[in-house]
């Protein structure tokens, strides 16, 4: 169906329940969060009064499925959406230029990781949109005196007009980052401990998309640049989560110092598809939500 509030999109309308909510699935459960109070930064709370217009709602809503996870002792795949990315790439300091059209959101992350935190449960991946391009990072989270490798994932190449990752400026021209780059710098006050953030791998030239399946031992997050291709020889990039140890499995992440570029479809890597992709009802649109 077509709302009114479409207008000249012809834009069909969402079939989430709510702008918040979980979606179970064989082997998956997707915390969706709504972030979108403002264009940024996002925001899921009134962060302590500094947005008053936005509740605390949501804060609660997470800790009770973070909550629900742990006492049903959930084995399979904890996912959370959300459109603002905690992440986005900018230059380190003193090497110039500015980052992309839209920056990230470390206060909302705050709020994210201060839920985990409290409940003793931490998603086996963090899913984004919002800056146009794809970039997947690795961070490394501790928690209950274990070290998590969570990948954060933002694929925001559906559709809007694809943003460099780096832009230059008057005081100079930004050098271009490598796969595997330290991006620790990128972290303000977490609210969990972390031993590091990598960039993995980033593509700010081509249209893409996730394939996103799970069965009762992996998570698989891969993204496709949209050539028109075969779907293997589309596939750019691939990550796998190792669902009871929350750690990635072996080759998944680019080695530091790669010179690999975002500039066409990488070749297919001869993996085998999961025996048991999770079967559910998609909805026509659902977080994160491309622009």
């Amino acid at each position: 169906m077509v709302t009114r509030e479409a207008g000249w999109l012809h834009r069909t309308a969402m079939t989430q329940p709510g702008v918040y909510f979980t979606l179970d699935a064989p082997f998956v459960r997707i915390i969706g969060l709504f972030s979108n109070a403002l264009e940024d930064p996002g925001v899921i709370s009134s962060e302590g009064g500094r947005w008053p217009g936005v509740p605390d709602t949501q804060l609660a809503f997470l800790a009770a499925q973070l909550e629900r996870i742990k006492r049903e002792a959930y084995a399979g795949a904890v996912l959370i959406a959300v459109h603002h990315p905690p992440f986005v790439y900018a230059a380190p300091p003193g090497n110039g230029g500015v980052g992309s059209n839209h920056g990230g959101s470390t206060d909302m992350l705050r709020d994210i990781d201060t839920v985990c935190a409290a409940a003793g449960v931490y998603p086996h991946a963090v899913l984004s949109a919002h800056a146009h391009c794809y970039q997947r990072y690795t961070r490394h989270v501790t928690l209950g005196g274990k070290t998590l490798e969570v990948p954060f994932v933002v694929c925001g190449s559906g559709g809007h007009n694809i943003n460099p990752l780096l832009r230059s400026t008057r005081s100079g021209t930004p050098g271009v980052p490598e796969n595997g780059a330290d991006a620790s710098y990128l972290e303000v006050d977490p609210a969990v401990g972390v031993t590091g953030l990598t960039l993995e791998k980033y593509d700010d030239r081509n249209y893409g998309y996730l394939r996103i399946s799970v069965d009762a031992h992996q998570l698989r997050i891969g993204f496709h640049q949209a050539t028109g291709g075969p779907i293997l020889q589309s596939r750019y990039d691939l990550v796998v989560v190792n669902l009871a140890t929350h750690t990635l499995a072996a080759n998944t992440s680019m080695p530091p110092g790669s010179t690999a570029t975002p500039q066409g479809p990488a070749p297919a890597d001869g993996t085998a598809p999961p025996t048991a992709p999770a079967k559910h009802p998609r909805p026509r649109h659902h977080p994160p939500r491309v622009k």
